[in-house]
């Protein structure tokens, strides 16, 4: 895939996100659906994501978002759109 068919979205989500394997089943589930980027947890108790990838694919992320992992409770998911970076894989980031 060419970059100029590559979308990027950088999320923030907030609700009880920190401590019940939101950042683990984003990795698994990002990587299953072929989208790079990475998540981290927030020192205000949100979780912050980056995916890259094709429409379709970082759509589906985000979607699965507003979900997220079985223990998670979702209370909202902030997007913002920008312009891609080329990140290749996915990982968990240390807190920021």
């Amino acid at each position: 895939m060419s970059e100029a068919d590559r979308v990027r979205a950088h999320v923030h989500v907030s609700g009880n996100v920190q401590g019940v394997g939101y950042r683990a089943n984003t990795e698994e589930t990002a990587t299953r659906r072929g989208v790079d980027g990475w998540v981290r947890n927030l020192d205000d108790g949100r979780v912050e994501a980056v995916f890259e990838g094709d429409p379709r694919s970082v759509e589906s992320m985000i979607g699965w978002c507003h979900t997220g992992s079985p223990r998670a409770s979702v209370d909202g998911v902030e997007v913002a759109y920008e312009e891609p970076q080329g990140v290749d894989g996915f990982e968990v980031r240390w807190s920021g």
